[in-house]
């Protein structure tokens, strides 16, 4: 286990400015949890079916503003702080090994009074919600991944970053569009408070040196709920092939979606996921 810093007061107060440009209304909760608080963000009907979104590292819930516009229709969404990241939760990061991650989703779960949700996790936060499918099956109906860890290789992309990095603001914009991909001017307008947050994010707060453990193929192929997982062929920080070929050969109910020429960063997927969430075909809906 290791701790990070709190974020600074500027950064917190940057952080619930975008929160308060969330496009429905939303409550901020605070959740009790064996590793401490956890801090979530819930809109959508309080009777609607549970969401549990958890984004990814070096970022926070905002990045799921947009998407929550939409699925809050259906779902009472649940964007989840993960602990340890940038975000409004405690500052204590888990070892990825031992089920720590899992325990604390328990507990989140428990504070917002949820037997199983649907779950929608974005790379390592993908990784998350992959594992405590794993481990507590029961409790997730449906599963969602974008460019999630855990399945195929991370790259050394850091290695290749870091002389990049040095370069200063030209350096750091490379990188992002190494992971990100070219943005439409539409989507820059829209997200700038969000896209401002994340470059202060990383200006501010040094990434840790992890290597997410893989799942191994007897714990893929025991995953019965219906999973959808979407990849790019481009992304700079897993082995998107490797992701794609073991999901072929170890989860037959998947469904797949391969894109061949798309970044680490994968917008304008929020309807595929909506409409996976909805689809009573592949099973009931909580």
């Amino acid at each position: 286990m290791s701790t990070v810093s709190k974020l600074d007061a500027k950064l917190v107060d940057q952080y619930r400015s975008v929160l308060g440009q969330w496009p429905v209304p939303a409550d901020h909760l605070c959740v009790d949890t064996r590793e401490g608080t956890t801090f979530v963000v819930a809109c959508g009907p309080k009777d609607a079916p549970p969401l549990v979104l958890l984004h990814g590292a070096l970022t926070n819930s905002a990045i799921w503003m947009f998407d929550a516009e939409l699925w809050s229709q259906s779902f009472r969404v649940y964007a989840v702080d993960v602990i340890g990241e940038p975000g409004l939760s405690t500052a204590k990061q888990l070892p990825v090994e031992g089920g720590r991650y899992a325990a604390w989703l328990d507990d989140v779960l428990a504070g917002l009074d949820l037997e199983s949700a649907a779950f929608v996790g974005v790379s390592f936060g993908g990784w998350l919600a992959l594992d405590y499918a794993v481990r507590q099956p029961h409790r997730v109906d449906r599963l969602a991944l974008l460019c999630p860890a855990g399945i195929g290789r991370q790259k050394s992309f850091f290695l290749k970053a870091l002389p990049l990095l040095l370069l200063g603001s030209w350096g750091k914009a490379k990188v992002r569009a190494m992971v990100m991909g070219p943005q439409t001017q539409a989507f820059a307008d829209r997200a700038r408070p969000l896209m401002d947050l994340v470059a202060s994010i990383h200006s501010k707060v040094r990434p840790r040196s992890i290597t997410i453990p893989l799942v191994s193929d007897e714990d893929l192929s025991s995953l019965k709920m219906p999973v959808l997982i979407i990849i790019g062929g481009r992304d700079a920080l897993i082995n998107s092939n490797e992701t794609r070929r073991r999901v072929e050969s170890t989860m037959a109910n998947a469904k797949l979606h391969y894109l061949e020429h798309a970044f680490h960063h994968l917008p304008n997927q929020r309807e595929t996921i909506f409409n996976f969430l909805r689809d009573k075909q592949i099973g009931r809906i909580p």
